[in-house]
């Protein structure tokens, strides 16, 4: 491998991770207030939460950010940590769906038809819709559906050039013996698991493994460890998201954390049992995409059918680690991570603004009004209303309707 294979490789990891990020994000914002809404509504029982969960995922290509959006809402108050935990599993199955878009680079076949499945041949036309809805319109909807198809063209394209620039290192003896310590699981679930908490993202770790198995240089007894790992190392950007929030928020990137270490243990021991009792020949065999694809999903799913019937057990458990304290805790100011979705907003401000005048009502008859105006109050709740108000996407009935009054609330209390 030369030195521009390997600027090659550097230049395709960095398309396909910008590609993978960018493509995220216009997702989430293009679904706009619906997959908020959709969240905070259809998690009533442990199917919906499930299915929800999984929907969401799929349509924004992200686990890390769906969990993100659940520690939010369970700051905010506006769902229970049992309703996020069904949530929760249904978006680790739901990520996967990325692993299978990815696998289709791995087609070969000489039919005309089948080879249109392969990305690099419709890649190209999605792109220059792509470039003409984002150049030519002046819509925001469709510039985002514009942004979409370029950046999945740019990933898809990084995909590629990853793939050519590692494709010499199938002769590579030193590479062979590099993916041959890899067999050895512990060390694999370490790889996978340091690998992704670093890029933040277990879909975008899947594909760069994809992207080394097109060499046939990764064998399945490699990359099953590799994968299971993958799964606890995206943990990392939910528990960043906890910092600073209410305990039960905190619980739920716990519940992330735990689901995923307590699958890949439970799955790592029976994988090596059965390793070390049949000695299965697909473990020797070169890994294909799609056979990556299809072990990711399996796994997430077998997870889910593992945790799920346990989902109240997985609840007590962090409710013991982190546990409730005499102590009350500060009342919740309004949530940065709902500002895409004014609804939800204004449903937290007014949650904020009803729970400290019940403080301010019981500090008054105590006949405390020096410490009445120490609860906690400032002016931020005044500038968020004003903010919301400000963003283009909200319906000026709405606005009219729930504006004033809550400004008058605010301004009431403050005096």
């Amino acid at each position: 491998m030369s030195i521009f294979n390997g600027l090659n490789l550097i230049e395709g990891v960095c398309l396909f991770l910008f590609g993978m990020t960018l493509m995220g994000q216009v997702l989430e914002r293009r679904a706009g207030n619906g997959v908020k809404m959709l969240l905070g509504r259809l998690t009533t029982n442990r199917f919906t939460g499930l299915l929800t969960g999984l929907g969401v995922t799929a349509v924004i290509q992200s686990s890390s950010a769906t969990t993100v959006m659940i520690v939010g809402f369970v700051n905010s108050g506006l769902m229970t940590l049992q309703q996020s935990i069904n949530v929760i599993m249904g978006a680790n199955i739901g990520t996967t769906v990325t692993a299978w878009i990815l696998s289709l680079a791995g087609i070969e076949s000489n039919n005309i038809f089948v080879r249109l499945l392969k990305p690099s041949s419709f890649t190209p036309i999605l792109a220059l819709i792509g470039i003409i809805f984002y150049m030519a319109s002046k819509n925001g909807k469709r510039k985002d559906t514009g942004m979409i198809l370029l950046s999945f063209a740019t990933l898809m394209f990084g995909m590629e050039t990853m793939s050519g620039a590692v494709s010499g290192l199938r002769n590579v003896p030193d590479f062979q013996q590099l993916f041959l310590a890899f067999t050895n699981p512990i060390l694999g679930v370490l790889t996978g698991a340091i690998l992704t908490a670093v890029i933040q993202s277990s879909s975008a770790s899947v594909g760069i493994l994809q992207a080394l198995a097109s060499t046939g240089a990764v064998a399945y007894g490699a990359a099953v460890p590799i994968i299971m790992g993958q799964n606890i190392g995206t943990c990392i950007t939910a528990m960043i998201a906890s910092v600073g929030t209410c305990k039960n928020a905190k619980r739920t990137a716990l519940v992330h954390l735990c689901f995923n270490v307590i699958g890949a243990a439970v799955w790592l021991t029976m994988f090596c049992i059965v390793k070390a009792i049949f000695t299965p020949v697909i473990l020797t065999q070169s890994a294909s995409l799609m056979g990556i694809a299809v072990f990711h999903s399996v796994f997430n799913i077998l997870c889910t059918l593992l945790m799920l019937p346990l989902s109240g057990v997985l609840e007590k458990v962090v409710c013991k680690i982190i546990p409730d304290t005499k102590k009350t805790e500060n009342p919740k100011d309004h949530d940065k991570r709902l500002l895409g979705s004014p609804v939800l907003d204004l449903n937290q401000c007014k949650q904020v603004l009803l729970d400290r005048m019940d403080i301010s009502v019981e500090q008054d008859k105590c006949k405390s009004e020096r410490n009445t105006r120490n609860v906690g109050w400032n002016r931020s709740p005044v500038r968020y209303f004003r903010y919301i108000s400000r963003q283009t996407d909200f319906p000026s009935t709405r606005k009219r309707l729930l504006w004033s009054p809550l400004k008058k609330l605010c301004r009431n209390i403050l005096r």
